[in-house]
């Protein structure tokens, strides 16, 4: 979690769980470094532009302001919505919230997990993150493809070690 921005640019996970079944947070995995990349250039990009209003003519300087201000408004709109991007394991489920002016909700009992493939591109492979892909029963969910993870085998792991401790893929082994 980043601190320093305040809370209502926080994603709201705990206002999620449910309590009173005692649901508690196993994992709460956000993106991959790498996803902040395209938002971090983008932001250079539109400081660039934003600096050349001091080597033009002041009669146009003004269009490079707006052009920089709009293209640094749209690199932190980009960073916030891959910063309030969360996937969440916890001991009941698997849920994804998402958003930054209205968020989403998609929620998978482990139950409903069948089956859970992790893809590793070899870029991926080298700086430490995967894609998961969900086969559930019902194909057609928020809940199909999570991607850039980062150590998402230690990440698959627990899911599978919570998958396991609930009871769902046979008996438990001592």
């Amino acid at each position: 979690m980043s601190a320093w921005l305040p809370p209502a640019l926080q994603p709201q996970i705990r206002r999620h769980l449910l309590r009173e079944e005692g649901e508690v947070i196993v994992d709460e995995v956000a993106h991959h470094w790498v996803c902040f990349i395209k938002p971090a250039l983008l932001g250079c990009l539109g400081a660039t532009i934003t600096f050349l209003t001091l080597f033009v003519d002041t009669r146009i300087g003004w269009v490079f302001l707006l052009a920089g201000a709009a293209v640094l408004l749209v690199a932190a709109y980009l960073a916030l919505s891959v910063h309030m991007d969360r996937f969440v394991v916890t001991n009941m489920r698997v849920f994804r919230v998402k958003g930054v002016f209205a968020q989403s909700l998609a929620t998978m009992p482990m139950t409903r997990i069948l089956d859970i493939t992790v893809k590793k591109p070899l870029i991926g492979r080298l700086l430490g993150y995967g894609d998961f892909v969900f086969e559930s029963a019902a194909q057609e969910q928020g809940l199909r493809e999570i991607s850039k993870v980062g150590r998402v085998d230690e990440r698959d792991l627990t899911i599978q070690r919570v998958v396991q401790r609930a009871g769902l893929r046979g008996p438990r082994v001592s």
